[in-house]
């Protein structure tokens, strides 16, 4: 007995997002690891320097666990990057502060990020970029915007030497 697949009506819109963000990514992480960064540390640099935040709240825009966060901050404060402080609006809440080192490591990995995007979005015709970017934008901030409940939770894919 042979089994039928069905026919494909659309395109795999789950492959073709899960494969260009993991190929997007496996190229972000080579371009800061010439720097001695990985992608986190590259997001909590840029996202402390923004404002002041604890680390806490840079684990939720990083989306890193508390344990992962750690490991990032203890990463770059070894590497004389960042501290951790007394926050000037909460004495009991700690932030992350970026260091001057840490700012122009900042500067530029922020280049190397920007460099990734512009050589990815490079490979398309100049007229389909902003549509792409806008179609994507739209994805995310509306019928994609927010994960649903499900019975069985869905596992994001693990990625070797994520950090």
């Amino acid at each position: 007995m042979t089994a039928m697949t069905p026919p494909r009506t659309e395109p795999d819109l789950s492959f073709l997002l899960d494969h260009t963000s993991h190929v997007l990514r496996t190229r972000m992480a080579a371009a800061l690891g010439e720097i001695g960064l990985t992608p986190r540390m590259h997001c909590v640099l840029v996202h402390a320097l923004a404002q002041e935040r604890t680390q806490a709240q840079l684990a939720e825009i990083g989306d890193m666990d508390k344990t992962t966060m750690v490991v990032t901050v203890d990463a770059l404060e070894q590497a004389g990057l960042a501290e951790r402080r007394p926050s000037t609006a909460d004495r009991r809440a700690r932030i992350i502060a970026v260091t001057e080192q840490g700012a122009e490591v900042a500067a530029r990995s922020q280049r190397l990020v920007d460099g990734v995007h512009e050589e990815a979005l490079g490979a398309l015709p100049a007229e389909e970029r902003e549509t792409f970017l806008r179609a994507l934008d739209r994805l995310s901030r509306g019928h994609l915007a927010t994960p649903v409940d499900s019975p069985r939770p869905v596992r994001r894919a693990r990625q070797r030497g994520k950090q």
